[in-house]
């Protein structure tokens, strides 16, 4: 067989996408994926749109668009920046993209040249390691702590480095947040270097306590690009996101879009416009937020009775996840196979780092599962850690695979 290019030759499938395959079993109770509840999809509203869409505009919806995006859509993007943010976003500052993920393959085309060196938070979301993975960068990690990256530590990382990827609002995979005194640091330390900085922001119209903070970008557009998404706060399947960003760096973003796939599909981004609209968003939203904050809430409830209690558990203000660490003798991944055997599963959280570490971790999704399936959920995998754990402190027959040995 000829050879693979090399970009791939190494290149791993998602390990969260095949253990999707394990909850395709309707008896597994899932905490794996990171998925909306359908329970907050606007189906009625969706399809409304969709037919006053075709009914009133069906030729221009199903041709040929550019590549930028439907105009009224990206003047809406921009206008909710400007007003519920403060930021100076102009509709030619958009690209609307085929979900976040092709907003990750377009910057990484852009940026990343095989060597550079590319900063990650530690724990990092595994969907742009994926990305970035394929075209070969030298990876950096910063700790992150309860409201931040450790600023030290990114000091050190970014020198040199070509593109600082971070999650700032309910981050995949900890749930963790920068606090405002962090957002203006992290700002000041990048603008003292050159480099680039992508922040992605999916989860944070998504904050069910505390007080809403604006991007990083606001403080530093110069070199910076900021990532939104459709797929939180109207539906998934529709595989719409966006990219923020100015000048030189929208135009090869948009030379590398219309490499990609020409444009966006039109009739979702006109969908989806009409929806909004059509219908209060803010409403929508805060019900969204509702949801998830009960849901939130019932999950720490539940691991809090039933989790032994030198497992640690981040406290997340919004988003979707929660971000649980083990004592360091306790292989998450050997948990789980012992949780796929109880029927509940959960996302081993090794996966989420660049250095080889957090063998110990693992990450919990609270958002698509109801306050009883998450009880039942919780007293299971409570059940395998606890005898997971008390195998390897004993050494007794299990302790070795508790332990990863």
């Amino acid at each position: 067989m000829p050879q693979f290019a090399d970009r791939v030759a190494k290149a791993q499938r998602s390990f969260i996408r095949e253990i999707l395959k394990v909850t395709a079993d309707p008896t597994v109770i899932s905490f794996a994926g990171g998925l909306p509840n359908p329970a907050s999809f606007p189906v009625p509203e969706i399809a409304a749109a969709a037919a006053k869409v075709l009914y009133e505009s069906g030729p221009s919806a199903l041709q040929y668009s550019t590549t930028e995006g439907y105009l009224p859509l990206r003047q809406w993007i921009a206008k909710r920046y400007q007003t519920r943010m403060g930021m100076d976003v102009d509709p030619s500052d958009i690209l609307i993209t085929t979900g976040s993920q092709q907003a990750l393959d377009l910057v990484a085309k852009v940026v990343i040249n095989a060597g550079d060196v590319v900063v990650m938070e530690k724990p990092g979301y595994l969907g742009a390691i994926q990305a970035f993975t394929l075209f070969r960068p030298s990876w950096r990690s910063v700790p992150l702590e309860n409201d931040g990256p450790d600023l030290d530590a990114l000091e050190k990382a970014v020198a040199g480095a070509k593109l600082f990827y971070a999650v700032t609002s309910f981050q995949n995979p900890s749930g963790l947040s920068y606090s405002e005194e962090k957002r203006a640091k992290v700002a000041e330390i990048l603008s003292r270097h050159k480099i680039f900085f992508l922040e992605d922001d999916p989860y944070g119209e998504l904050r069910f306590k505390g007080q809403a903070l604006p991007p990083v970008y606001k403080q530093r557009p110069e070199n910076s690009m900021l990532l939104g998404t459709f797929s939180k706060v109207a539906a998934p399947g529709f595989r719409l996101g966006w990219i923020v960003a100015k000048g030189e760096i929208m135009e090869r973003l948009i030379i590398a879009k219309q490499a990609a796939d020409l444009h966006t599909g039109s009739l979702d981004q006109m969908i989806v416009h009409q929806f909004l609209a059509d219908n209060d968003f803010e409403a929508h939203v805060e019900r969204i937020r509702e949801l998830y904050g009960n849901q939130c809430r019932t999950m720490q409830a539940s691991i809090a009775k039933h989790f032994p209690k030198n497992v640690h558990v981040t406290e997340p203000e919004g988003g979707m996840f929660l971000w649980v660490t083990l004592p360091e003798n306790v292989s998450a991944m050997d948990v789980l196979k012992r949780a796929v055997e109880c029927k509940v599963a959960f996302v081993p959280g090794a996966a989420f780092f660049v250095d080889g570490t957090g063998e110990n971790t693992l990450r919990l999704n609270y958002s698509n599962a109801d306050a009883a399936t998450i009880d039942e959920g919780i007293k299971r995998l409570a059940a395998c850690l606890g005898t997971c754990m008390a195998e390897a402190n004993a050494g007794g027959p299990g302790a070795a695979a508790c332990k990863g040995a």
